[in-house]
């Protein structure tokens, strides 16, 4: 097997974070799985490519899923960063924001805005708005968008041209 992912050390941190069931694993089985669900990560590998000492893989991953249903992975990292904080260790260098929450385009690095170019911005935006609330005001009684015909009257308006003739 694997070398051990956590010391002793954490594991005592993260161990009452982890639910153990009436009829749950044994707690010896519980850290290896755990490791398991790290060294899953920590290699970006398939889980079907998880060495065995971790327990077998279908294993691992049912209780990755079950401890991911059931928010342990946000309370256990809610409990860590809480005791960093009781301990006086909060290291704040170590946030960052995934490329997945904000994207840029490579070009907007280090741009600056004059504030010419920001009142051109927000006037834009507010155009914008006011479009999108003149077509939600469009939409019909239903709540669906009237539809219109060829000719660019609506359908309802057509109709009823129709019905006069």
């Amino acid at each position: 097997m694997t070398r051990r992912q956590l010391t002793d050390e954490q594991w005592k941190l993260i161990e009452p974070y982890l639910p153990i069931g009436e009829y749950g694993p044994y707690p010896e089985r519980l850290r290896d799985q755990f490791e398991g669900v790290i060294w899953r990560f920590r290699t970006s590998a398939q889980w079907r490519e998880m060495p065995g000492g971790f327990g077998p893989w279908p294993t691992v991953y049912g209780r990755f899923r079950v401890w991911r249903d059931a928010g342990v992975f946000t309370a256990l990292l809610e409990g860590l960063i809480a005791e960093a904080a009781r301990q006086g260790t909060v290291d704040l260098s170590l946030v960052s924001v995934d490329s997945t929450t904000a994207r840029a385009h490579h070009d907007a690095a280090g741009m600056l805005v004059g504030a010419d170019v920001m009142e051109a911005l927000e006037e834009a935006a507010a155009e914008q708005e006011k479009a999108r609330q003149k077509g939600a005001a469009r939409r019909n009684r239903t709540g669906g968008m009237a539809e219109t015909s060829l000719n660019g009257k609506s359908a309802d308006a057509s109709a009823s041209d129709a019905d006069s003739a």
